[in-house]
């Protein structure tokens, strides 16, 4: 069986996800057979080229004209684009990966989980928390849940990054409210949250602090500046289930962090670490160790990493988007179980998302409902 892509967007995420097609053939070759079909996009040229250098067969401006068409269609427009083509594909009964966070707001992304409930469980989905599928994380999550830990006590998680340190960096969609929904909170800890959820327990309540430190941004090509409506950093307190202590940050003002995704987990027994910036590593204490052993996760028995080197042999970024892209599709193509992290997966950040918006504007506590 082959299965027929289409996928909107062909700038960064659309690279990414197009690279992970063309490798799954290479690696993994029990995964479905897969054409990269239809790329959909608004500037007829751009898309063409793009088309050309990303290995798609056609495309075209108009999403509505694909969704019924394909096995499969990736979302990875910009969040407020999110909404409409997820949903009108589940509706076509199309099988649907986005880009995180789910949606812009909340009431989207409860229209985008609904549609997927109401398509049923021949109809999978995907929300693009590409983070679990790095194998350090998936070893730790074996181990959290083999007990090796104890019981969990605190989660910290943090992802720090400086591309908008310069005031003079031009605005973009990611810097207006009612396009992105959120700044650094939905876009990075959109991620941690979902770390958090996998490897821990849900989150219950919060207590949020946004705030945007450049108010306007120049336009680029032009005169002419925009206002920043979104937040730059965020922090927040949180418990997740089972009374446990989670704090959570996130900046784009984080001066000499480029891509800083980094988590703690403690419990009675042990605890771990780690940080995207040492993909290949984790750091583990174990009841009685006096201190962390890094632990290099390129053996062949360790999560995926058997499709790929021999041990040492480090993977990158690209290879969790390879990982991420094998487990949906061969859910698509009904050779696995449920795939996770699915739409209320999503549904589930954005709330803790929405909470912690509240949370800053009311100044209290908030449950995540």
């Amino acid at each position: 069986m082959t299965l027929s892509v289409g996928v909107l967007g062909y700038r960064f995420m659309g690279k990414a996800h197009a690279n992970a097609l063309a490798r799954l053939p290479m690696f993994f070759p029990e995964a479905p057979e897969v054409e990269r079909s239809v790329l959909v996009g608004r500037d007829e040229d751009a898309l063409a080229d793009a088309a050309d250098r990303l290995g798609f067969e056609r495309t075209a401006t108009d999403w509505r004209d694909v969704v019924d068409e394909v096995d499969a269609f990736y979302n990875l427009g910009p969040n407020h684009v999110h909404a409409e083509p997820s949903i009108g594909a589940l509706e076509a009964g199309t099988p649907v990966l986005c880009e995180k966070p789910l949606a812009n707001d909340l009431e989207s992304a409860e229209r985008m989980a609904a549609a997927a409930e109401k398509a049923g469980d021949g109809v999978p989905t995907a929300t693009a928390f590409n983070y679990r599928f790095v194998p350090a994380i998936q070893y730790a999550k074996n181990l959290i849940d083999a007990g090796e830990l104890g019981e969990i006590r605190h989660f910290r998680g943090r992802y720090l990054q400086d591309w908008l340190v310069d005031p003079e960096e031009p605005w973009s969609w990611r810097n207006d409210a009612e396009m992105a929904g959120s700044g650094a909170l939905g876009d990075l800890g959109a991620h941690t949250l979902d770390l958090a959820r996998f490897l821990v327990g849900d989150v219950e309540r919060v207590s949020g602090h946004c705030r945007t430190f450049v108010d306007e941004r120049p336009v680029e090509d032009s005169d002419e500046t925009r206002e920043v409506t979104v937040d730059d950093a965020y922090s927040a307190q949180a418990e997740l289930a089972g009374g446990v202590m989670a704090t959570f940050e996130a900046s784009r003002f984080a001066t000499g962090h480029k891509n800083d995704h980094a988590i703690e987990v403690h419990g009675s027994k042990g605890s771990l670490k780690f940080s995207l910036e040492r993909l290949n590593e984790l750091e583990v204490l174990r009841e009685g160790d006096r201190g962390y052993q890094t632990i290099l996760v390129t053996d062949e028995d360790d999560p995926y990493v058997e499709h790929w080197w021999p041990p040492g042999h480090v993977i990158g970024w690209e290879h969790t988007f390879v990982h991420e892209n094998y487990e949906f599709l061969s859910a698509v193509a009904g050779e696995s179980e449920d795939y996770q992290p699915d739409f209320a997966d999503g549904l589930a950040v954005q709330r803790a998302l929405a909470a912690i918006q509240e949370s800053d504007e009311h100044g209290e506590w908030v449950e995540v409902e």
